[in-house]
């Protein structure tokens, strides 16, 4: 069975945001705002997902 992925795009920077959200933002592997990554669909990866949904997309 293929593994389901989830790519996640920065939208918005983290600057000025509270220093868990930038840590998540990192443990994501984003860096710059635009940058994207293809992860692996785990409730871990979502609840990073859920925790900084105001500065990710979904693509």
């Amino acid at each position: 069975m293929k593994n389901k992925t989830l790519t996640v795009k920065l939208v918005k920077s983290p600057i000025g945001q509270r220093s868990d959200h930038r840590a998540t933002v990192r443990g994501l592997g984003l860096r710059k705002v635009n940058s994207t990554r293809v992860l692996e669909d785990t409730p871990a990866i979502r609840g990073m997902v859920n925790k900084i949904s105001y500065m990710v997309d979904i693509i």
